[in-house]
């Protein structure tokens, strides 16, 4: 069994998956409450499964760019099992978690979230054949920056406010593809499949080194002279 954990934002997930299937699955709203919310949820799942902690073959965890405090939350919470259980561990792109729920349309995604300061994190995905590629990499910019990019027919999907979307539909037209609310709702069984591809590769992540990606540096000032 595996174990995919995303507190990269107020939404999280996790999934239990097992030979490729998904045994189990929850997605909610956790606001900034991912520290007391994390492990009981956790808890729920392995008790409706009937499974316990110890089956767990690796861990895959979403490992940002998001809310300092939920990827603090996740990606500690991965390493300290990985380095109980003995297990691989593998961290993936909350972005491109959030694009993959879209890989079978074909068309190249663009998934965004809100960074503060008017500025949003993206990167650009797309399935070519049987391929999951990268075009653009995670990075920090303005939907103003953005939009004389897209050059064809791109969806978008993600955590951004309505405005965002009301400004990449009045800049692209029908080059944008804004996906329902229902359909940006991340989840954690899409972000397994994309651990399990590493997983079974080999290509495991040094527990010791593994870091969020925070993409910006915490909005910290310097405490001033008296």
């Amino acid at each position: 069994m595996q174990l995919a954990i995303d507190t990269s934002t107020d939404t999280a997930s996790l999934a239990l998956v097992q030979d490729g299937e998904v045994l189990a699955e929850l997605t909610w709203r956790c606001g900034q409450n991912h520290t007391i919310q994390l492990l009981p949820h956790l808890a729920h799942l392995l008790n409706q499964t009937g499974l316990s902690l110890q089956s767990t073959s690796g861990i895959i965890v979403a490992k940002g760019p998001g809310s300092f405090n939920g990827l603090r939350v996740g990606v500690s919470t991965a390493k300290g099992l990985v380095f109980s259980l003995g297990i691989p561990i593998v961290g993936i792109s909350t972005l491109e978690a959030a694009a993959y729920q879209h890989a079978e349309t074909g068309l190249p995604i663009c998934p965004i979230f809100n960074a503060g300061r008017g500025e949003i994190a993206t990167a650009t995905y797309q399935m070519k054949g049987n391929e999951w590629c990268q075009l653009i990499p995670e990075h920090i910019t303005t939907v103003e920056a953005l939009c004389p990019q897209i050059t064809r027919k791109t969806i978008f999907c993600g955590e951004f406010i309505p405005l965002i979307a009301t400004e990449l539909t009045k800049q692209l037209g029908q080059r944008a593809v804004i996906s329902s609310s229902a359909a940006r709702l991340r989840r954690a069984s899409f972000l397994a499949e994309l651990g399990l591809k590493r997983l079974d590769a080999g290509d495991y992540d040094n527990p010791a080194t593994l870091q969020p990606l925070y993409l910006r540096r915490p909005a910290i000032t310097k405490p001033k002279h008296r």
